[in-house]
């Protein structure tokens, strides 16, 4: 068995990172996912929130490793969580459902509310691989080394998330970085001392993650 952990400290707070992270997908950092699909959500009598999704990736086979074995190089995960509002904690569980025999992999991770009004991250991973035919330890050595090279880029998508949502909260913007009108002060919607500019968006170079973020889904639009 290989096992890794690692501690993150947000500078922001609780209740946002805790949205960004289940927000997550989809993001440049993670198009390895294919889908991610709520199957079951409920509350508990302590009022904490109970959510189960189910996650398709698509991984990488090593060359070293027999191709018969594996038949496609994408695996099913399941992502079983906790949200405690009160006690300002999640609590989540991914682990794989296919190919357990030749890697099986659980994540852990917790977010907590700090002292100082910050989020701290907490995330452990087990890697266990029951394969055999010499390879067992080579396999595990993959998955872990594999793992601790994501986790950037987990953290960075998870950023991602957060500069868009702090960006909501600035100003009301649609996807494409246009104030929606009805959401503006009166005094900016139809006021005749404001004068109306027309503006040729094509010409203006990409600004901040809401452009990063729609250029990612349509590349056209930021050339």
């Amino acid at each position: 068995m290989k096992f890794f952990s690692q501690s993150f400290l947000y500078d922001d707070n609780w209740p946002i990172v805790s949205l960004a992270y289940f927000l997550r997908y989809p993001n440049p950092y993670a198009s390895h996912v294919l889908s991610c699909d709520v199957i079951s959500r409920e509350h508990t009598p302590s009022g904490t929130l109970l959510t189960t999704r189910l996650i398709l990736k698509r991984g990488n086979v090593p060359r070293w490793f027999p191709k018969q074995f594996v038949s496609r190089a994408e695996s099913w995960l399941v992502e079983e969580s906790e949200v405690d509002p009160f006690g300002k904690v999640v609590k989540c569980r991914t682990r794989n459902l296919d190919n357990l025999k030749i890697m099986r992999v659980e994540e852990l991770v917790e977010f907590r509310q700090t002292e100082a009004n910050k989020t701290l991250q907490h995330t452990e991973v087990r890697i266990v691989s029951g394969f055999g035919w010499g390879l067992t330890k080579r396999i595990e050595n993959y998955g872990i080394n594999k793992f601790k090279a994501n986790v950037q880029r987990s953290r960075e998508g998870v950023h991602l998330i957060l500069e868009l949502l702090r960006q909501s909260r600035l100003q009301p913007m649609g996807l494409g970085g246009t104030p929606i009108p009805h959401l503006l002060p009166a005094a900016h919607v139809n006021s005749p001392s404001v004068p109306h500019e027309r503006r040729d968006e094509a010409s203006d170079p990409p600004k901040g993650a809401w452009s990063r973020f729609r250029s990612w889904f349509s590349p056209s639009s930021s050339r």
